[in-house]
């Protein structure tokens, strides 16, 4: 019997047939898994303003300029006397004179405010009276057209700082509103931390995550989740590095640091663009918990961006660096009893989260690198044996820089070697063997970024096509290559300095790409172990136009077998499973499929079901089972063995 879908299966003309042969009986290496990831990082808007859920812009006004994201108007100043948080000095000052007017603030949020009918938001802030009165606010949610579609009030008294709140119920959909809040009564109040959440948020958490972009994540199925970048890692100074002890405790006390992607890109720039770190480590292990992933951070191992910078901290200086990935191993996985499995508790996960791995350096290059990576692995090999270590290749997928530091690696041992690689889709085509070769002595591979650059750096099925055809090679040296994340991750559709990514949103959507499900198809298809596919003896890496890998599920007793076909010609292949114990036939092989005719095809906001994947069945034949491959498509297909 034969279930087939005619969207996923066009009509055939048949050009081409092949065979494919799987060695059933000789099961190979391993699958890691957290072979198939996602890496995150805080570039087009992915954090503030996008999968971290705050609505509101610059909400403790410590930009550079404190008002940018504010349009002030009334009697509103800038004071940092006495301020409720520390690491957040500013605060503003209202002082209505009670002459109708009002006096307040207004925000845009990111590229504007997103509000969805019927939805309720957690308005907050905190403040004192300095004229110890009683004092309203007005808080208003505005549509574009500067109407309010939601509005609540507050009173305020008391001479000491005081959290408030409110909920606010959205009247109408609005992709680009406005936040108002008002003192409309006379006095002088000091105001600070003005917040806005969506009342749902991911798992329901306060401080908490963009609902459909996190749920886009869980559903994707990742392995491994690596963070929190990438550049913002190194900074352009060491002073705007990231630093992870920044990033935890209260968010409302946790300071900002710059983002060095606002002045990159000079096409794309945002001075507008700083991480408040309300995103923060603590939520990045919880994300990776609740989404199934392994954690991969990644620390500044005392080297601004070698891009943009010579700023290297001296190697006899590196002490608090090395103190710091220490201090994270242990804010991870230490005892309640201990100084930061403490803070770990008090933010509210006494349980450790299993830390297992730590990257130390990003994209850095040279034996300035070297040598203050060697410090980093002495001092953690001795208190964490327990800890893989990554290392890097440097920025490139070949070259100078990367033949030099690949043999470093395996003298300092690291556990993996970070490979990145932005080419074109030739070059994905080219590499599918690329691992085929490599030496099985030493570190394990971690392709640690790499995304197929088509033209205009579209997110088009032929880029999705190069991707999956290049993890078929990855797939079939599971022996040496043990993680994989694509990137970048998030981008904002009004908001972004670097393309192509996988995942795009505005303030109220969000679309997957088809980049995004070539992933999830690896992902939620990997298996536990590589199985031999040949035709005629040989590999399959491009040979007709085809690539392909076949895997073991143990668990589930299935072989899973990944095709792409990157030419525009179908071809009927008949693949074959040798070495069986038992033989059979009329069993249904479920198969997955992600095809379009037009490899140029994109999804957008407006059309985020362009190109998916569908699902059919057809039936095996004895001990084989033939897929009517089309033109430009990737398929998956899984069958029952016992």
């Amino acid at each position: 019997m034969i279930f087939i879908s005619l969207f996923i299966l066009p009509y055939f003309s048949i050009f081409a047939q092949n065979n494919f042969v799987i060695d059933v009986k000789n099961v190979g290496a391993e699958i890691q898994p957290e072979m198939y990831g996602v890496f995150f990082e805080d570039i087009n808007f992915g954090a503030d303003g996008g999968l971290y859920a705050e609505l509101i812009k610059n909400r403790s006004f410590e930009f550079d300029h404190p008002f940018l994201g504010w349009t002030p108007f009334g009697d509103v100043k800038v004071q940092q006397e006495s301020p409720c948080f520390d690491k957040n000095p500013n605060y503003v000052r209202f002082n209505e004179k009670g002459l109708r007017t009002g006096t307040g603030l207004e925000n845009n949020g990111f590229t504007g405010i997103g509000f969805h009918q019927y939805d309720e938001y957690l308005f907050s802030f905190y403040a004192r009276s300095i004229s110890n009165d009683e004092n309203k606010f007005k808080v208003e949610l505005l549509n574009a057209g500067n109407a309010a579609i939601g509005t609540s009030e507050i009173l305020v008294q008391g001479s000491d700082w005081k959290k408030y709140t409110c909920t606010i119920k959205a009247k109408e959909t609005e992709a680009k509103g406005k936040i108002r809040f008002i003192l409309e009564t006379a006095g002088t109040v000091d105001v600070d931390h003005i917040s806005l959440f969506p009342k749902e948020t991911w798992k329901g958490r306060k401080n908490g995550l963009r609902k459909d972009l996190a749920q886009a994540l869980y559903d994707l199925h990742p392995g491994v989740l690596r963070f929190p970048g990438g550049c913002i890692v190194e900074g352009n100074t060491l002073k705007t590095r990231y630093q992870w002890k920044n990033s935890v405790g209260p968010a409302e006390n946790r300071p900002l640091n710059i983002n060095r992607w606002f002045y990159t890109f000079k096409y794309h720039f945002f001075p507008d663009y700083y991480q408040s770190y309300g995103l923060g480590f603590f939520e990045y292990f919880l994300l990776s918990e609740d989404i199934g992933a392994e954690p991969l951070p990644v620390l500044s191992c005392g080297l601004a961006c070698q891009y943009e910078s010579k700023e290297c901290v001296a190697v006899d200086s590196l002490d608090s660096y090395i103190q710091d990935a220490v201090d994270l191993i242990e804010f991870a996985n230490g005892e309640v009893s201990t100084k930061w499995g403490k803070v770990r508790a008090e933010m509210g996960h006494p349980e450790p989260f299993n830390l297992k791995m730590i990257a130390i350096g990003n994209e850095q290059w040279g034996e300035v690198y070297v040598e203050r990576l060697e410090k980093f692995v002495k001092v953690i090999r001795e208190k964490h044996p327990e800890i893989k270590i990554v290392g890097g290749s440097g920025p490139s997928s070949d070259g100078k820089q990367f033949e030099y530091l690949w043999p470093k690696m395996k003298e300092l041992k690291v556990d993996l070697v970070d490979e990145h690689y932005y080419k074109n889709p030739e070059w994905f085509y080219k590499n599918a063997k690329r691992y085929d070769t490599y030496d099985r002595k030493g570190p394990k591979v971690f392709a640690g970024e790499y995304a197929a650059h088509d033209k205009d750096k579209a997110n088009n099925l032929r880029a999705a096509l190069a991707e999956a055809a290049f993890m078929t090679g990855l797939e079939r040296n599971a022996d040496i290559v043990h993680m994989a994340t694509y990137a970048p991750l998030f981008a904002h559709v009004d908001a972004w300095q670097w393309r192509p990514d996988m995942i795009w949103f505005d303030n109220l959507t969000s679309v997957c790409t088809p980049n995004y499900y070539v992933q999830k198809m690896y992902a939620k298809n990997a298996g536990t172990n590589v199985l031999s596919i040949k035709s005629k003896d040989e590999n399959i890496t491009g040979q007709d136009s085809l690539y392909a890998s076949a895997v073991l599920d143990h668990e589930n007793s299935e072989i899973i077998v990944k095709v792409v076909n990157i030419s525009s010609v179908n071809h009927e292949i008949n693949i074959k499973l040798d070495g069986l114990k038992k033989s059979f036939e009329d069993k249904e092989v479920k198969i997955t499929c992600l095809h379009s005719n037009n490899p140029d095809l994109q999804n957008t906001l407006a059309a985020p079901l362009a190109i998916v994947p569908g699902n059919y069945s057809i039936s095996s034949e004895k001990n084989s089972f033939k897929l009517l491959a089309a033109g430009n498509a990737f398929y998956v297909c899984r069958l029952k063995i016992k």
